[in-house]
Parts: C-alpha cells; structure tokens; sequence
C-alpha cells in the first residue's frame, strides 16, 4: 500500500509539472503575439518551403504535386529536343544525337528505340529513366503478341506506358519518370499515329509534337504550319520535322547530328534513317529554301 500511495504522488507531481510547463510556454507565446496554430497556419500557407516538394503524393495548399513538377524540369534539362509529324500515310520523329565523350562508340548513343516490329519511340529527357520505360514497354508489347498473336497497337501501348508514369506519381516509394515519350506507329483501322506521353502519366494522339528543351518554341511553329491540316507525303512528312527542329535551334543539321525514325503505310515497320537517307533529306530543305 506505502508503495502504491507512493507512485501515486510521484504521477500527481509529473502532471502538476507538465501543466506548469504548459502554462508557461503559452503564456511566452501569448507574449510573442504568435500563438502556436498560427505558426503552423503560416508554415502550411508557405507551400513547398513546408515540405510539399519532399514528398511526391501529398498536395500543397495550392493543389500543385511539386515533385511531378520538378520531373518535367529534369526532362527538359536534358537539353535536347525532339518533333514528331503524322503525314497522310506516315508519322516520323526527329530528335538531336549528341555524343558527350570522343572516346564514345556513336552507334551506341540513341533516343530512338523499337517497342515492336512495327512500333517505336523517342525519348527525351534522363536516359537510365528511358531505358527502364523502353524495357517495361517491350515487354508490355511482347505479352500482347503472346495473347493475342498480333501486334499491339499503338494507341493501347501508349495508354500502358502512360498507366506506368502516372502510378509513379501516386505512391511514395517511387518517383515520376523524368522523360517525355513520343511512339509512332500505322494503325491498320486509323492510319499513322502519333502519341505523347508526359511525366505525369497524360498521354494523347498527336497531328504534330514536340518535347523538350525547346518544346515551347517548336509548338508555336508546328502549329503555323499544321492549322491547315496538310496531307504530307512520305518524304515532306520527313522533311517537315527536320525543318521544325532546324528552325528553332537555329541550327542547320549534318547526317550524323540528328536521328529520325519512321513508320510507313507502305511496310509498316519502325525503321531508323541512315546517315545517307537523311544527309538526301537535308540536300532537299537546303535546295527548297
């Protein structure tokens, strides 16, 4: 019993401290003029400077995902830039081949990467990002030709590509993609197609698409030359990309700075230029201008 009464007065002394140490904080922060609810007020007012761009699924005060944000910033400081153009019976890419190293082998340096025989991809932005969505495409396009013993189209395996992007902005023990994919394809039903898919896991068909450094600038161009609606052949297809990324990197092209791709109605095939092909395609713009 002495030992029970004894704990009881030592558990009446702790909270008797407790409250006294309670009253004397409030009464300093009422001194201050700054209650505590008004600090953390203010500090959830602040946005990203509480913590918001740390974690990738919770939103801020402002509705905004600061690290889904902060991918399309990795993506385009990749520096590089590409275009894609849907034609009347084609749909090609065009983006930058830059080669960091002289020591590098160039043939191993690309952006552009076949899902499938008849379906490709361009991808800009941080290349261990790309490798890893190349390799989950391919295989997404592989199960489909076990299934269903034809290709998989193209619509459908931007929208797998898309799914995979947007679950990484939505659980905390990942993170967004850093890339922008475009994929081209000939759809047997509707024709060439171009899609896009960003880092959030938004994806939609395209007549003409950019991504990018200079994605702004290249959109402002195509959409001049696009509003029309024209009907490119193969060839203006081509030369129609190569002239919009010339255009606003201010830069005239040589065979091996550049890479195109592109998908024709006339053999279906996700197929990548030669230096030769496109050095005849850049002849062409020179000579037309």
């Amino acid at each position: 019993n002495g030992d029970t009464r004894g704990k009881q007065r030592s558990s009446a002394t702790l909270a008797t401290h407790h409250a006294s140490h309670v009253r004397r904080t409030c009464a300093k922060e009422a001194e201050r003029g700054t209650p505590r609810e008004g600090r953390e007020g203010d500090a959830m007012s602040r946005g990203s400077g509480s913590g918001y761009d740390r974690n990738i699924t919770v939103f801020s005060p402002e509705g905004r995902l600061y690290q889904v944000e902060y991918a399309f910033k990795a993506m385009k400081s990749s520096g590089y830039t590409a275009v894609g153009v849907r034609g009347a019976n084609s749909v090609c890419v065009v983006t930058q081949k830059k080669v960091p190293d002289k020591l590098l082998d160039p043939t191993s340096v690309t952006h552009l990467f076949p899902l499938s025989s008849k379906v490709g991809m361009v991808a800009i932005g941080q290349t261990p990002d790309a490798k890893a969505v190349v390799e989950n495409a391919r295989k997404q396009a592989a199960d489909y030709k076990r299934k269903y013993g034809c290709e998989i189209p193209v619509d459908y395996l931007a929208k797998l590509v898309a799914d995979k992007a947007q679950v990484a902005t939505q659980q905390a023990g990942m993170r967004p993609f850093a890339i922008t994919a475009m994929l081209i394809g000939v759809d047997e039903t509707w024709g060439p197609q171009l899609y896009k898919v960003d880092p959030a896991g938004f994806y939609v068909g395209y007549k003409a698409a950019c991504a990018g450094a200079k994605e702004q600038e290249a959109t402002n161009f195509l959409e001049k030359k696009i509003k029309n609606n024209p009907q490119y052949n193969d060839d203006e297809c081509v030369r129609m990309a190569i002239t919009a990324i010339q255009t606003v990197l201010s830069e005239d092209f040589k065979a091996h700075e550049i890479e195109v791709a592109v998908v024709t109605a006339a053999n279906n095939k996700f197929r990548v230029l030669s230096n030769d092909e496109v050095e005849e395609h850049l002849t062409a713009i020179s000579e037309r201008d």
